[in-house]
């Protein structure tokens, strides 16, 4: 799939989620064969411009190309401000937030709230697009809730304002996470518009992948929360859309050697504290897939306070699902 200049290397997408698509996880799943991954939302307001949480949320040295910016806001020209420093500072993609359920989020009419506003979604769609000579892209859902699903008027919409490429989340404002993602509205999307049309929610096996866009007929696929503890599922779908067969799993001392890779660049990139409090969360999704852990390791795996301790306990755990229990 191409967006602007950008010939992708596949039509797999890293999802843009909050406190969890940092800089670390986004090379990971580009490492383990997403096509692309795109920043965690950052607020347009330019208070929070060059706070160091807003700055290491974008930090995008060195990163593989294309270099994607998501953000987030409610006026047409903070966003387009927002849009120019991002570009300015190494963004090659601008994608805009308006699928976000959040409340946070929506009580201040940005992320999906806007979905209520279409004259707004034009306005911001436009500024954006006229502050860059980058491409910019947008994320929805399927409308506020079910009764008004207007996401075929905002993919027009935006398709006339100039936006590269559109990606929508299965689901309604109201619906946020609950109940099962639904495809059809995608599909006529799909049909509605000739810019590439990404589908996203609930995909999480390469079954699902095949089935989703068969039924979406999708460019693309934007995997998202099904990725936590397991970034190679990037690699095990696209080894299934190409060959229609099953890529092996990777087995505990490959998955060890994953985590402990991902680990150090957490350490690295927040610094010794902030990333082991970082890590946790991600530790516990590694284990999840594996089966469960004894409620003694799980406490001294969080209890710890050092990297060095916290790649022990680690190393502790692994060694549980390892050992002959005869």
């Amino acid at each position: 799939m191409q967006i602007g200049p950008h010939l992708l290397s596949n039509n797999l997408l890293l999802a843009p989620m909050a406190s969890i698509s940092d800089r670390p996880f986004r090379e990971l799943c580009r490492d383990h064969g997403a096509g692309m991954a795109v920043s965690e939302m950052v607020a347009s307001n330019p208070a929070l411009r060059k706070h160091r949480r807003t700055l290491l949320k974008t930090h995008l040295s060195g990163e593989s190309d294309p270099r994607t910016v998501q953000i987030v806001g409610a006026d047409p020209r903070h966003m387009a401000d927002a849009a120019r420093f991002n570009a300015d500072h190494g963004a090659q993609i601008i994608d805009i937030n308006m699928g976000c359920p959040a409340k946070k989020v929506c009580s201040v009419a940005a992320g999906s709230a806007l979905l209520k506003n279409e004259s707004l979604v034009k306005n911001i769609l436009e500024a954006v697009v006229a502050a860059v000579d980058i491409p910019v892209t947008l994320k929805i859902r399927t409308g506020w809730d079910r009764e008004n699903r207007n996401a075929v008027n905002i993919a027009r919409i935006a398709e006339n304002a100039g936006i590269a490429a559109l990606t929508i989340h299965g689901r309604t404002r109201a619906c946020g996470f609950s109940g099962s993602a639904e495809y059809r509205t995608i599909a006529r999307v799909k049909q509605a518009v000739a810019i590439p049309v990404i589908a996203n929610g609930d995909i999480d096996s390469p079954e699902k992948a095949r089935a989703v866009l068969d039924a979406s007929a999708a460019d693309a696929l934007m995997i998202g929360r099904a990725a936590c503890g397991r970034p190679w599922l990037f690699n095990e779908i696209l080894h299934f859309l190409h060959t229609g067969e099953h890529l092996p799993s990777p087995g505990i001392e490959q998955i060890r050697q994953i985590v402990h890779g991902h680990l150090q660049k957490l350490y690295g990139f927040y610094g010794d504290m902030n990333g082991v409090r970082i890590a946790r969360k991600h530790i516990g999704w590694y284990f999840s897939q594996l089966g469960s852990l004894p409620a003694e390791l799980k406490d001294l795996i969080n209890k710890a306070n050092r990297p060095d301790r916290q790649l022990a306990r680690v190393d502790a755990a692994f060694a549980f699902f390892t050992t002959d229990p005869a």
